[in-house]
């Protein structure tokens, strides 16, 4: 079957051959022809099989009879964010190009008179985010009685997202006698009551199992460490053949760490989450799309219905919180056809939601392991440091001091004592190092106990001999980990006991790393 089968008119077949489109996927098949019908839809559909085009298409030739007026546009669009509202912006864009048909975008992040100008000149398709729809129809500047077609766009994701209530109330504004066209990955319960609710004897299509992942995706889970996942991601973006990748993480924060640390090692990476600016998401996704960059960190804001063609990898950084989740960040790849692979990094914690995920798509996903990856302790200690104080040796190992310090160590407690003379033990600490352990941690009851005492005896206690490693180890177990310092320079070769154990000099006075202990 042709899009010419589907009854479609000569100028936006031409619009659609011009795209590189020939034939309808299943859902716009089963789509369009109802729509041209004027008949109320439920398309239930996993991401990426062309259900924006379902709607988009039928919706062209429908409005091009007829015109807006000011402020009552002809048709609605609900999408739950901004990045889809432009999604299907340029959906009108591509396939109307033959059609004299006025578009306006009702977004946040735009400015109000843009806006208002636009819908003075009379619109026959308004997108539009419902809060920002709701803020323009308080402010009095739409009216949505001229309304003939309502769609609601990813109806699940404004459900999560907690837009049903204005929903229900844009609904309750818009005339009765109108089509509506719901379309869902999946029809949980709420929303198949808004479905029942707001649409007449609707026809559902079904074109897959609900939250069933794209066959044509090839999903592999990759085991790694939390401390190791960086230096894991970035071997697989390396060993893979990755021309264009989506790499997902939960958090904003960690999107923008991400991308920075990608860029650092010499990717190609830009980045979009919830706290940029819209002209600035905007700017980002088109130089992603334009390939001006071919790695895109991403939070779940961009997980849906964003359509970029030839992304060839997703990478789940993080596991998503909410299986649906992982379903529509997939879809990113294997689109219109094509194949892709879907690459999720876990670490033991992430045992439950990968079981999860499973149960919803109905089987299990291979494990693989990493290209090139290192025995599980070498990585541990590669990732233990901050990635801009690691040192590299030459064989591109990194090392740490620990191994450094090792050597200094090599010499036993008595081998220390027996080459050195024995002084006497010390019964009380002098009171410079009393103040100190004070000063370090003391406890209210041992610095009572030090300030009670009088001062002549502070300054005038014997000092017994008694093995320095002993000294030390009464010491290192009194003040933490400040005398460890002490210890190994006196284990050292290179340090001469000369009898003193009084106060330590200000320069010596420092805490002791974990790394030294």
């Amino acid at each position: 079957m042709s899009f010419a089968d589907l009854g479609l008119s000569e100028e936006l077949l031409r619009a659609v051959t011009d795209s590189g489109y020939n034939e309808p996927t299943p859902i716009q098949r089963q789509a369009i022809p109802s729509v041209l019908m004027n008949r109320d839809l439920i398309g239930i559909a996993q991401t990426g099989t062309g259900k924006t085009a379902s709607f988009v298409l039928p919706m062209i030739d429908i409005l091009a009879q007829g015109r807006g007026r000011a402020r009552m546009p002809r048709s609605l669009i609900l999408e739950p964010t901004r990045e889809l509202a432009a999604q299907v912006a340029e959906n009108f864009e591509k396939y109307g190009k033959y059609h004299k048909l006025n578009m306006a975008l009702l977004i946040g992040g735009v400015s109000f008179g843009d806006q208002d100008r636009a819908l003075e000149k009379g619109v026959d398709v308004l997108i539009a985010t419902p809060g920002r729809l709701m803020d323009q129809f308080a402010r009095g500047k739409i009216l949505m009685s001229g309304v003939d077609i309502l769609v609601i766009d990813e109806a699940d994701r404004m459900l999560d997202m907690g837009f049903i209530p204005d929903i229900e109330s844009i609904c309750s504004k818009l005339p009765a006698r109108r089509q509506t066209l719901l379309f869902s990955a999946t029809m949980p319960p709420p929303i198949k009551k808004l479905a029942d609710r707001f649409l007449s004897s609707p026809k559902t299509i079904e074109v897959s199992r609900p939250a069933t992942a794209n066959t044509s995706i090839t999903q592999s889970l990759v085991e790694t460490t939390p401390r190791g996942k960086r230096e894991t991601l970035r071997r697989l973006l390396r060993a893979e053949d990755v021309t264009t990748a989506i790499i997902f993480a939960n958090r904003k924060s960690t999107v923008r760490d991400l991308a920075t640390s990608l860029k650092r090692h010499g990717f190609s990476a830009t980045q979009i989450h919830g706290d940029m600016d819209q002209s600035e998401r905007l700017r980002e996704m088109e130089r992603f799309k334009n390939d001006e960059v071919n790695v895109l960190v991403a939070s779940d804001v961009a997980a849906r219905g964003i359509d970029v063609k030839g992304v060839s990898h997703v990478f789940n950084f993080d596991i998503p919180w909410q299986p649906d989740d992982y379903i529509h960040r997939i879809g990113r790849t294997g689109r219109g056809g094509a194949t892709g692979k879907a690459l999720s990094l876990i670490t033991p914690d992430d045992a439950e939601a990968v079981a999860a995920i499973e149960k919803l798509i109905g089987r299990k996903i291979d494990r693989i392991g990493t290209p090139g990856a290192k025995p599980a302790a070498t990585e541990e200690k590669v990732d233990a440091r901050p990635e801009g104080k690691r040192g590299k040796s030459a064989a591109g190992k990194t090392t740490t001091s620990k191994a450094k310090a090792a050597k200094t160590a090599d010499k036993t407690d008595a081998d220390v004592a027996a080459a050195k003379p024995q002084p006497t033990e010390m019964t009380e600490k002098p009171a410079s190092r009393r103040r100190a352990a004070s000063r370090k941690g003391a406890t209210p009851a041992d610095q009572a106990d030090s300030s009670s005492r009088p001062a002549s005896k502070k300054s005038t206690a014997a000092t017994p001999p008694s093995a320095p490693n002993a000294a030390a180890e009464t010491q290192a177990a009194r003040h933490g980990g400040e005398d460890v310092v002490v210890r190994k320079l006196r284990q050292s070769d290179n340090y001469e006991d000369n009898g003193w154990y009084g106060p330590i000099p200000a320069f010596l006075a420092f805490k002791a790393t974990s790394e030294d202990q």
